[in-house]
């Protein structure tokens, strides 16, 4: 079983540990271009204080409870705050003044918070964040409870948002409809391996509602406040979904081939995760199948180092990571080339910054990536484009 102990003293935020983990692979070049899109307006710091003010104030309630220390303790663990530096930036790209929207952005952030909390009950995940998780330190059910109060928490921040009516019922509908989008590929990821056939759809359909909803409202929420119409909001929301996509691809090849930061590697084997590499290799590899099945029904725990090692030897042979890496390079260069990024050259910016940063990580798998010359997406580098 892993460790549930967190590590003494306070050590690097998430950004800083994973560039320090990065920086010393990379060539003089690569470190130029990552500490390029270091500086775009997705690392800005303006708004983020207030953010974490309002997360704080609406979690407790305005009195102290034990839920609501709960819910602060868990905001207090750390996190990159992404999806709020998304909601923040998207809205400065399109116009709209950061301190309009530090309360949707909260709405965003403790969305996906509420997530975080939920799916390390589900998958009995006991650290995030270098810390012991939210149901190993207080239990299921109060972690239950936790996730529950901060699913309706979004929809307080965005009741304060001063915006027209018209716009924070939009604004609303969207919380509404990309939490259910979230909860369903949730459990679609939950079904995949009693699905027949090849389960490369359904695993895409999975990540989009899990990782690529909440990816997708913050640009979406962004737009709608900038007085896009609602359909090109969702339009370039759904752009932002597919990156979540990518995401989801780097996560699940980071878990086996380097460091998520919980110390152990092939976690999502000891969970019986079909992640992104499982699928495919299932496609790549059929004659794998039953034994594969066999190390993903271990109990948690039970697949030893040389059995995760093994199975990371046997994607590499087969092609499976390559093929994983191919589809997030793919993924990206559509997204980035898209009309509808072409026509908000901002927002291009904020989400090729949002590739790098993602696929920082595992950079050194990737290497180069290229596209032919030609109007909007040209040449993608190992971690940026040029």
């Amino acid at each position: 079983m892993r460790s549930t102990m967190a590590p003494d003293g306070a050590g690097p935020s998430p950004w800083e540990g994973c560039m320090q983990q990065q920086w010393f692979t990379m060539e003089n070049r690569e470190k130029m271009e990552l500490a390029e899109a270091r500086s775009s307006a997705l690392w800005r710091e303006e708004g983020l204080p207030e953010l974490e003010v309002v997360m704080r104030r609406l979690a407790t309630g305005g009195a102290v409870d034990r839920l609501g220390q709960i819910v602060t303790e868990h905001l207090e663990s750390g996190g990159k705050r992404i999806r709020a530096r998304l909601a923040l930036a998207a809205a400065e790209t399109l116009g709209v003044a950061r301190g309009r929207v530090v309360g949707w952005a909260a709405a965003c952030e403790l969305l996906h918070n509420a997530t975080l909390i939920h799916d390390d009950v589900q998958d009995g995940d006991r650290v995030r964040r270098g810390h012991p998780t939210t149901w190993v330190r207080h239990g299921v059910p109060q972690a239950i409870n936790a996730g529950d109060l901060m699913l309706m928490l979004p929809f307080l921040a965005v009741s304060d948002v001063e915006e027209p009516a018209g716009v924070r019922a939009a604004l609303l509908e969207a919380v509404a409809a990309h939490a259910a989008e979230t909860v369903r590929g949730q459990s679609l990821e939950t079904e995949l391996a009693q699905l027949p056939g090849s389960l490369r759809e359904a695993w895409r359909r999975a990540a989009l509602g899990k990782t690529g909803a909440l990816m997708a409202l913050p640009v979406r929420g962004a737009a709608l406040m900038a007085g896009l119409s609602a359909e090109e909001s969702a339009a370039l929301g759904g752009l932002f979904a597919r990156l979540g996509v990518v995401f989801q691809l780097q996560d699940d090849v980071l878990d086996l081939y380097g460091d998520k930061g919980r110390g152990e590697v092939g976690c999502d084997l000891q969970e019986g995760k079909f992640s992104a590499l499982v699928v495919a290799h299932l496609d790549r590899a059929p004659g794998d199948e039953t034994w594969l099945r066999g190390v993903l029904a271990a109990d948690r725990g039970a697949v030893s180092a040389a059995e995760v090692s093994e199975v990371a030897r046997r994607f590499r042979e087969a092609g499976t990571l390559d093929d994983v890496l191919g589809e997030i390079r793919r993924e990206t260069v559509e997204v980035l080339g898209d009309p509808r990024m072409e026509a908000h050259p901002g927002l291009r910016r904020l989400a090729r910054d949002l590739v790098v940063m993602s696929c920082a990580p595992i950079a050194s798998l990737l290497g180069p990536w290229l596209r032919e010359s030609g109007e909007g997406v040209r040449d993608i580098t190992l971690v940026a484009l040029v």
